[in-house]
């Protein structure tokens, strides 16, 4: 008869007691307690149990010394997974900074700690150490250490901020750059265009201002470039000989191949809608803020681990998708939201293609040098980055004037400050508090829009304030070219009909969050055909999580 394991999440009083009485059942039992030592919290500050008490119960030495038991401190649950009526944990222990059988109970440690922080115990309105004293019936202390530094942990990849940073410090700038592509394969381009969270969460804020955390990323990119340094990414000699297809060469797909080479597979294909590499990257983010060939250098590292990018490949069109479930193990589908949204105002069907243009497409045939009328006014409709760069793309290429029409005030616009003072600096004007109602012709061609002046109401679902409407403010405004930049969604007529997927009414896909996974099996997705319109970084997070998913469905099969 198979033995019965059994795992007791918890080394409190119940916990114990629990673990004691499966034992004398005979059962192998293990016991994950998130603290140092058993008996879960320090005992509470109240008037209730006296400071002195702490937890004191004959069970246990008893249950320390059961060789039916197994104890992990200092630990936690990172994932389970239920199989076959069975359960597998997967447990993350970390390590005990104080030996405690050494420990004489001085208390020294703690009188000459430099570190003084607020006391999570007591939510905060002490302060302690970082000698953390958890159980004085037993004396056992621990040294408190963040598992991940803050910026690290907003940092959808996770980057080693820490350690590159550090690098960067001690002029080991090559082995910074090393740091950062074990879990980003696109520094150079994410190091230009990421809107860094991570800042924003840096603690140096408190004392003057943020750590430049993006820019040391492209600063250490940059330093390879003019070195001339050509990296080899390497690839493991254990390979893999599932098939893999991934749809879309943009971050999301790009790192998703980057890891499964990593990983050891060398049957992966990318179709890519484009004839350009990056997707939204290459058409989305002008010249200016992310050169093209920075990007295509990176992209030509991913491709030479022996990853092959098939260009010019319309999935549903000239290859169809069922055909792409047949012959592969495994899709991840990276798509991106490659579909301007429209105004859904008067006119904007009718002089469609003849003035009033999408921003996707505005920028698309710029970026792949299609011909567009430079004349006149341009206007751009919207408050966000896509907003920002059509206007700035505009300004470039010649247009007369450029005006970007927004329904709030600066306040709330969603796009970076900084691309917004780039853009009124650079000549753009702005107009606030405007919306438009209607678009307006003459001779077949756009010839203006008809708008309205907004005052702010009370704050909508986003948090910001709702724009309102102010009877009879309506007025004209002349322009030849208009391009709504107001969001983007996904395209996912490719799939066809009765495809089996979830998908949501926002028409992007409903996935497993910690794998990517879709609800059919072997299909996965990531990056903005889950999210909708986002950054690059999350692309990049959501296609590492998928190839881990990608990596466990294949070895479980």
């Amino acid at each position: 008869m198979e033995e019965k394991k059994v795992l007791i999440v918890g080394g409190g009083l119940e916990g114990v007691g629990a673990a004691l009485e499966k034992a004398e059942e005979g059962a192998k039992v293990t016991i994950v307690e998130k603290f140092p030592t058993l008996g879960a919290e320090r005992i509470p500050r109240d008037r209730l149990i006296k400071p002195d008490d702490a937890f004191i119960n004959p069970d246990l030495e008893k249950v320390r010394n059961d060789d039916n038991v197994s104890i992990l401190t200092y630990s936690d649950i990172k994932k389970v997974n239920r199989d076959n009526g069975k359960v597998q944990a997967h447990i993350l222990k970390r390590s005990l900074r104080i030996d405690n059988s050494k420990c004489n109970d001085c208390k020294a440690c703690i009188k000459v700690c430099p570190v003084n922080m607020f006391d999570d115990f007591d939510e905060g309105f002490s302060f302690r150490t970082a000698v953390d004293y958890f159980n004085p019936a037993t004396g056992e202390y621990n040294i408190f250490k963040e598992d991940m530094p803050v910026c690290q942990r907003t940092c959808p990849v996770n980057l080693d901020i820490r350690t590159y940073v550090g690098q960067i410090a001690d002029g080991k700038y090559l082995e910074s750059l090393a740091t950062i592509r074990d879990r980003l394969p696109l520094p150079g381009s994410i190091g230009r265009v990421c809107p860094h969270p991570c800042e924003t969460a840096c603690n140096r804020q408190y004392l003057d201002e943020p750590i430049s955390i993006c820019f040391l990323k492209r600063y250490v990119s940059d330093v390879e470039l003019e070195k001339e340094v050509e990296p080899v990414y390497e690839t493991p000699e254990k390979k893999f000989s599932e098939k893999i297809a991934i749809i879309g060469a943009g971050p999301s797909g790009l790192t998703c191949a980057y890891d499964l080479a990593r990983l050891g597979y060398e049957n992966i294909t990318i179709y890519e809608a484009l004839p350009v590499p990056g997707g939204y990257l290459w058409v989305g983010i002008p010249e200016y803020r992310l050169p093209k060939k920075l990007l295509k250098r990176e992209v030509d590292l991913i491709a030479n681990m022996g990853i092959d990018i098939q260009y010019n490949k319309r999935i549903g069109k000239d290859i169809s998708f069922d055909d792409l479930r047949k012959n592969n193990d495994a899709v991840f589908i990276g798509a991106g939201c490659h579909r301007g949204l429209k105004l859904r105002v008067p006119g904007e069907d009718e002089y469609e293609g003849k003035g009033i243009v999408d921003c996707v497409t505005f920028l698309r045939d710029q970026a792949l040098g299609n011909p567009i009328e430079v004349k006149g006014k341009l206007i751009v409709i919207g408050g966000g980055n896509a907003a920002i760069d059509s206007a700035r793309v505009g300004w470039r290429m010649g247009f007369d004037e450029v005006y970007i029409l927004y329904r709030r005030t600066k306040k709330e616009m969603p796009a970076n400050p900084w691309e917004i003072d780039a853009a009124e600096h650079e000549g753009v004007i702005m107009q606030y508090l405007a919306a438009p109602i209607e678009i307006l012709g003459k001779d077949g061609r756009v010839a203006g829009m008809k708008c309205i002046k907004m005052e702010l109401g009370e704050p909508d679902a986003s948090g910001r304030r709702r724009p309102v409407p102010i009877e009879g403010s309506e007025y004209v405004i002349d322009a030849e070219t208009i391009v709504p930049a107001i969001s983007q969604g996904a395209d996912l007529e490719f799939l066809g009909e009765d495809h089996g997927f979830e998908i949501n009414r926002w028409n992007t896909f409903d996935i497993d969050e910690e794998t990517g996974a879709t609800n059919v099996p072997g299909m996965f997705a990531g990056g903005d055909v889950v999210t909708g319109p986002n950054i690059a970084i999350q692309a990049v997070a959501a296609g590492k999580k998928a190839a881990s998913g990608i990596h466990e469905y294949l070895r479980n099969k």
